[in-house]
C-alpha cells in the first residue's frame, strides 16, 4: 500500500531565475485558541516541491493555516540580497476532502502566490 499524499502541499518556484526553490526550510502551523501550533516542519526537495508537508495520515480540518517560507536563507547561499527574509501564507482551508496545494513564485524583492492544483 502506498504512502496517502499529504492535504497540503506546496513548490518554490525562483521566477527570477526560472528554477527550483531548492531546500528551502517550510513550516506548516493551524490556527487554533491560543493562536498558530505548528502541525509540521520540512524542506523543499530538488524540485523545490514539499510533497510531504504533512504526514499522509494527518486529518485535515476546517480552519485557518498559516506557511512560513524562510527565503533569506536560500538567497544568502547564492549570495543574493533579499528583501523578504521570509513568506509567510496563511489561507483558510474550508474544504477539507479537497487537496490545497500552495505554489510561491519568489525573486529576490518580490514574491506571489495562489491556490495550485
Amino acid at each position: 500500500m502506498s504512502a496517502k499524499k499529504s492535504p497540503i502541499t506546496c513548490h518554490v518556484l525562483v521566477a527570477s531565475q526560472g528554477i527550483p526553490g531548492k531546500n528551502i526550510d517550510v513550516k506548516i502551523e493551524k490556527l487554533d485558541g491560543q493562536g498558530f501550533s505548528t502541525l509540521s516542519t520540512a524542506q523543499t526537495n530538488d524540485d523545490g516541491r514539499c510533497p510531504n508537508l504533512l504526514p499522509g495520515d494527518y486529518k485535515a480540518e476546517k480552519g485557518i493555516y498559516r506557511v512560513t517560507f524562510e527565503t533569506k536563507p536560500y538567497f544568502d547561499r547564492y549570495n543574493q540580497e533579499c528583501f523578504y527574509p521570509y513568506v509567510q501564507i496563511v489561507f483558510e482551508l474550508a474544504n477539507p476532502e479537497q487537496h490545497y496545494h500552495i505554489p510561491l513564485l519568489i525573486s529576490p524583492y518580490s514574491y506571489t502566490t495562489y491556490r495550485g492544483s
